[in-house]
């Protein structure tokens, strides 16, 4: 079984920073991307960042494309969100995801499409 685990949430300022990590655990197994949804209260979980591993390349939802930054390490199935400039509007359990099988970056774009998931991790901005 795979088990993907956060860490890095908390509170903070409007205009402060925050890094979130994942880990993948349990058995062993290749991705192809991984990625980072949110979902805040009341709301449809939404998708914030995604990185494929061939090549590197990194999709980022309009509302924080300039302010968040994915990283990862293929070999380790681990997955980053570098947040900066945090608005109130970023309030959210944030989770991460891994799919396993290739996919068009598109529909990278859609939760449905992974096959893993974390339990999430809490992020607060205060006003």
């Amino acid at each position: 079984q795979v088990q993907l685990v956060e860490s890095g949430g908390g509170v903070v300022q409007a205009g402060g920073s925050l890094r979130l990590s994942c880990a993948a655990s349990g058995r062993t197994f290749s991705s192809y991307a991984m990625g980072w949804f949110r979902q805040a209260p009341g709301k449809e979980r939404e998708f914030v960042a995604a990185i494929r591993w061939s090549g590197d390349s990194t999709y980022y939802a309009d509302s924080v494309k300039g302010r968040f930054t994915i990283s990862g390490d293929y070999a380790k199935n681990t997955v980053d969100l570098e947040m900066n400039s945090l608005k109130p509007e970023d309030t959210a359990v944030y989770s991460c995801a891994a799919r396993r099988q290739a996919l068009t970056h598109l529909l990278l774009r859609v939760g449905t499409k992974y096959d893993y998931w974390g339990q999430g991790t809490q992020v607060t901005v205060s006003s």
